[in-house]
């Protein structure tokens, strides 16, 4: 009889019983993977085409009807491109996940005059990514010929920390100042302009997969 993911929790290292049960029970392996499957844009059809997995087992799975064993659950986690320890998050110490600031990704553009740090943790499954970005006078996080380099439904709000800001989101200019926020949907084109004499800097939360209403 094959193992099922409950099982596999079970006697997974540093496994607590009812604790790492929970962890990976049903229902939260549904969730995890229908949050998973949207963020990467994929139908129930794509997703069963590239596991091998049929959609209707993957709808069960997903409302947490059923626990899947250990050959579905590798199946979905290479439909997904990630581990099985990925999926389940047997590899993770707990639900907290600090990121120190040695750690932090870093980049930006430095003939734009962009820089940034994202200051969350680069794992799978997270459904939103903070970021900070600093902006040189006349600096932009883009140009307005720019693709989207957000997911289709993603939402990004931005808290203007210091100076001046103008956002571009979809043709449309709005300008932002210190203390001002501004929501907007990341996945239409936008990018960020510092117009002032000063350094501009701003936080981002971009929140992956969620549809508009």
């Amino acid at each position: 009889m094959a193992a099922s993911v409950d099982q596999i929790a079970a006697r997974a290292p540093g496994a607590k019983g009812p604790e790492a049960l929970e962890a990976v029970g049903p229902t939260v392996i549904g969730a995890r993977v229908k949050a998973l499957r949207e963020a990467a844009d994929l139908s129930l059809r794509d997703l069963a085409a590239r596991s091998g997995v049929s959609a209707p087992m993957l709808s069960q799975v997903e409302r947490g009807e059923t626990s899947p064993t250990l050959t579905v659950a590798a199946r979905i986690a290479a439909g997904l491109e990630l581990r099985l320890s990925q999926l389940l998050r047997l590899d993770e110490s707990g639900a907290v996940t600090v990121v120190h600031a040695a750690q932090r990704q870093r980049g930006g553009n430095a003939r734009r005059g962009h820089r940034f740090e994202v200051l969350t943790a680069a794992q799978p499954g997270q459904r939103a990514e903070l970021s900070r970005h600093t902006l040189a006078p006349g600096g932009a996080t883009g140009a307005a010929d720019d693709p989207p380099m957000h997911e289709p439904g993603s939402r990004e709000t931005a808290l203007i920390e210091s100076g001046d800001v103008e956002l571009y989101c979809d043709g449309r200019r709005y300008e932002l100042k210190q203390g001002d926020c501004v929501t907007f949907d990341a996945d239409l084109p936008h990018h960020f302009e510092n117009p002032g004499d000063e350094q501009a800097a701003f936080l981002a939360v971009v929140s992956a997969g969620l549809r508009r209403s």
